[in-house]
């Protein structure tokens, strides 16, 4: 009998399999045949809402890295608070290790997809620091005109940081912080 299932619901499901699988046996030894057996559905089924295993693995992408900024977004978006108190708020880690998603992207043989997932973070994070740049010139706390290079600049600059190894999370987010209130004349 053919289970009828909501669009979006079926959609989530065979990500959601396709991450677990990606973290158990690795990106490229898990196949769309894989991911639909691992469901009980045919495998016609996984191309109808992903035409490839690459398109499947770039919406991944796109979703995980959603996660991440709306944690950076949220965090403070309530109260305005000062540019200082945004960067000294920093949290250390956002990513927490018991989701589908963490062993996908920081399995030691995933470091591509991890430094993928860090530039798609970054493209989502400028306008949320645009924007925060744009009030902080409003009050007065920081005075430059070209707030578009300034974002680009403490999200992007901060990768060097983010992706050296034999740093702590802690250490990472307290080397970030410094460099951020004095780039920034805070």
């Amino acid at each position: 009998m053919r289970i009828t299932k909501d669009p979006e619901l079926r959609k989530q499901e065979i990500l959601d399999t396709a991450l677990r699988l990606f973290g158990e046996r690795g990106y490229e030894k898990t196949s769309m045949a894989d991911i639909a057996k691992a469901m009980g559905v045919a495998q016609g089924l996984c191309y109808r809402y992903f035409p490839s295993k690459e398109t499947l693995f770039d919406s991944a992408l796109e979703q995980y890295a959603n996660v991440l900024a709306k944690q950076f977004a949220d965090a403070g978006q309530d109260t305005h608070p000062s540019l200082r108190q945004v960067i000294e708020n920093l949290p250390a880690a956002v990513e927490a290790q018991d989701t589908p998603y963490y062993p996908v992207f920081h399995g030691a043989e995933n470091k591509k997809f991890h430094d993928q997932l860090a530039l798609k973070v970054c493209e989502k994070l400028v306008p949320l620091v645009e924007t925060l740049l744009h009030r902080a010139r409003q009050t007065g706390e920081i005075r430059f005109d070209d707030i578009s290079s300034a974002a680009r600049f403490c999200v992007y600059g901060q990768l060097g940081i983010l992706l050296q190894d034999g740093l702590t999370p802690a250490e990472r987010s307290d080397k970030i912080r410094a460099f951020l209130l004095f780039a920034l004349h805070l």
